[in-house]
């Protein structure tokens, strides 16, 4: 074979291989709404920085007719490219081929990625579209289920890991999602099951649809197995972009400055006219985040489950942090199983990746009742306790309003490691709320009183101003300073700058057990 006939065979080969499963498939794939894997990584990466990787692997079994079923690259894409100038490793799984399903080789292409991503310190995506294993391939498509899984089990907390899932993904698939750090759906799209509507109604006789069972609301909303979703692919993938910008590359760097514009002295007097002057009434945590944190800035993470807390990521004064507040407006801002969860996991990234935590505080405690009880929350809360004190993070509160027991000791226990803590005048620190308290310590002073109510609420009061004030507190020294509203943002850049050189020593260990 002479030169140019090398080169129109390479050419030939080449066709085929961006062709995937043929233009009828590629054309099925479009009319679900659905963009092609070659489709999906250049609308997510820089234009012309794609680097693919094993371009050429294809099945090596013959077995059930494989031998007809040879595709280059075994339906997946997979390789190195740019977002916004920055490094990363990704793969996309080709439907179009095969249904996406994954077999030996294309497992191989994927764990290889996913090692070249750890190995360079970059983030690692990955782009799920697939009917699942191959059965073709039986136990080695297994096998290579688990040899991603490892992948990115190893990979976790070393590089940030994200799941774009843009199809189907079922079964044994679902766990490397899991395993990853962040999920993204599209309503319509995506979907993800161990077992789909098929089988549960064989099994339990119950008749659910896959959007219904496994779409992007049942995960965002109710499971919370993600935590973000989408009306379409672009603009997942435009958001996407956004909040890589906010994080590092791999757990050795410190996330990336931005110039937001805001100022550093802004002042924040609408602060105390978003606090209700009745200490029972909610209000949306929101707003405030909205006020203090550099404007336009944060990016709620799980912004439809466990609505009790919120958490994402913000800027203050263009540094990345990670925003952990309590919502009044739902269960009065209880902490249960569900937002212990969620915030436990956020908070471990967030120290995993060098970013700082801010929590804003306004908590009556954990959620009581039967239900909680059996359901664990015991187990469930200790995690928020123990990913505070595990992180070496900068850590700072600010308590708006309540904190009481257990919920102040997670959200702002100097004891468990907060290096700063601030509290509003308005603050009240105590075990419990000062009804339950003085119904407790003062029973009998009350019961014995001609006029029993009155003296609940004298006692009610009394207990508010000598046990909960937030000076009582600061002059302990568990609360550092008692700060007006309208110097939120200053003093928490000002508590942020002070403390972003901390170091902290622990001691030597293969890794903690966290209560899972």
């Amino acid at each position: 074979m002479d030169n140019q006939e090398a080169v129109q065979r390479y050419r030939e080969k080449r066709g085929e291989m961006l062709r995937g499963g043929g233009d009828k498939r590629i054309e099925a794939q479009h009319a679900k709404g659905k963009l092609t894997a070659r489709e999906r990584i250049e609308l997510l990466l820089d234009e012309g920085t794609f680097i693919e990787h094993q371009t050429y692997i294809t099945v090596r079994t013959t077995d059930f007719g494989m031998d007809k079923k040879r595709f280059l690259g075994d339906g997946v894409g997979s390789g190195t490219g740019k977002i916004n100038g920055r490094q990363v490793f990704l793969f996309a799984q080709d439907f179009t081929v095969l249904g996406g399903s994954l077999g030996e080789m294309q497992a191989e292409r994927i764990a290889e990625a996913a090692m070249l991503a750890a190995k360079n310190g970059t983030p690692f995506i990955q782009i799920n579209d697939s009917g699942g294993a191959r059965i073709q391939e039986g136990i080695l498509s297994l096998h290579g289920y688990g040899k991603i899984f490892k992948a990115n089990a190893v990979s976790s907390g070393v590089i940030p890991q994200f799941s774009l899932i843009l199809g189907p993904c079922a079964g044994g698939a679902v766990y490397s999602p899991a395993i990853t750090d962040f999920t993204l759906m599209v309503d319509g799209i995506s979907n993800m099951y161990i077992t789909g509507p098929e089988v549960i109604k064989a099994v339990t006789g119950e008749e659910i649809s896959h959007e219904e069972l496994g779409g992007a609301q049942a995960h965002c909303a109710k499971s919370g197995n993600a935590h973000f979703r989408f009306k379409s692919e672009q603009e997942l993938m435009s958001f996407f972009r956004k909040l890589l910008s906010y994080l590092p590359s791999n757990n050795l760097e410190l996330p990336p400055i931005a110039d937001t514009g805001d100022p550093v002295d802004r002042e924040t007097p609408d602060l105390l006219h978003l606090l209700p002057d009745n200490p029972k009434k909610p209000y949306d945590i929101r707003d405030f985040i909205n006020e203090i944190f550099d404007r336009n800035s944060f990016l709620e993470v799980h912004a439809e489950y466990a609505l009790n807390v919120v958490v994402g990521f913000a800027k203050l004064n263009g540094r990345t942090v990670g925003v952990f507040a309590n919502q009044p407006k739902v269960l009065a801002a209880v902490l249960d199983i569900n937002s212990a969860d969620k915030a436990a996991r956020f908070l471990r990234f967030c120290d995993a990746f060098n970013i700082p935590i801010i929590s804003l505080v306004d908590v009556p405690g954990f959620l009581p009742g039967v239900a909680q009880e059996h359901g664990g929350i015991i187990r469930h809360g200790a995690k928020i306790l123990y990913a505070i004190a595990e992180a070496t993070v900068p850590k700072i509160s600010l308590i708006i309003r309540k904190a009481y027991g257990g919920a102040f000791i997670a959200m702002a226990s100097k004891a468990l490691g907060y290096d700063r803590v601030l509290a509003y005048p308005t603050a009240e620190i105590a075990v419990m709320g000062a009804e339950g308290a003085a119904n407790i310590i003062f029973r009998r002073e009350i019961k014995a009183s001609d006029n029993p109510e009155q003296k609940r609420q004298e006692k009610i009061s009394e207990f508010r101003q000598t046990v909960m004030n937030p000076f009582i507190a600061a002059g302990y020294g568990i609360v550092d300073d008692i700060i007006e509203p309208r110097f939120s943002r200053i003093e928490l850049i000002r508590s942020l700058e002070m403390n972003i050189r901390k170091r902290e020593d622990r001691p030597s260990k293969k890794h903690g057990n966290i209560p899972l």
